[in-house]
């Protein structure tokens, strides 16, 4: 399997509108970051995406694996679903299928009415709402386990993949999450800045989840500018703990 990171920023992007710190003016491609999703190719020839922001358009035309079969949300927060819209291409065969808890599933189809009526507009994306709760699926041939973790207040959705999980936004995993992950092959996880933010993990809180998982090599996402350069916050992450990128595709 691979992953693809689409997009490793927060839900402002880097660089943020407006702002001309160093971060945000640096020429170094990897200081550049579209909003976190990314989408995984599986060992059954399939594309799962995570998360679908309001920069999949653009994502997904430069990406190499682009043909998605399905897509599983965290949370309906803005930055992980404004680009639902945009799958549309997908749809014109079938209803797309969208994994996520049954509360994502129903902001999405507020957010989205005019997907979910009776008689839809011709050529309005349409969708397949599957609810998923803390238990093992499949897709194709591929076992997901849905991970629950904290943002802040509100339960979100991580997603263990074969030996690799995948975690976004997240404040607190609870000791029995970590128990499962411990030992993993790969740990996709958030990490906002460097400091403390009261939904996000900084960058200590997220070096000492990785310290408890011990995962053998760790990609850290999600960040906002605050981070500071990559160039320069990289130097202080340990050894197997680095900085994705958007475009970024790994072996998993």
């Amino acid at each position: 399997m691979e992953i693809e990171f689409l997009g490793t920023g927060t839900s402002t992007g880097i660089p943020q509108i407006g702002c001309s710190c160093e971060v945000c003016t640096s020429a170094d491609p990897h200081d550049k970051r579209l909003r976190t999703s990314a989408i995984v190719h599986t060992d059954d020839d399939h594309d799962i995406l995570i998360d679908c922001g309001p920069d999949f358009r653009t994502q997904i035309l430069r990406a190499k694996h682009h043909n998605p079969c399905a897509l599983l949300v965290t949370h309906s927060h803005y930055d992980h679903v404004g680009g639902i819209d945009d799958l549309r291409p997908y749809c014109f065969h079938r209803k797309f299928p969208i994994y996520a808890r049954e509360d994502v599933l129903h902001d999405i189809r507020v957010r989205l009415p005019y997907c979910f009526v009776p008689h839809p507009y011709p050529g309005v994306p349409t969708f397949d709402m599957i609810p998923i709760a803390d238990v093992p699926f499949c897709i194709g041939n591929t076992l997901i386990e849905p991970l629950p973790v904290w943002h802040y207040r509100l339960l979100i959705t991580g997603f263990k993949i074969g030996n690799m999980a995948y975690i976004t936004d997240a404040k607190h995993l609870d000791d029995n999450v970590i128990t499962t992950l411990q030992g993993i092959g790969t740990l996709i996880i958030n990490s906002l800045r460097i400091n403390e933010h009261i939904s996000h993990m900084s960058l200590a809180e997220t070096l000492e989840v990785i310290k408890r998982i011990t995962p053998s090599r760790a990609y850290l996402i999600h960040m906002s500018h605050d981070m500071g350069k990559e160039s320069i916050a990289s130097q202080l992450l340990p050894s197997g703990v680095e900085f994705a990128h958007d475009g970024q595709i790994i072996a998993i």
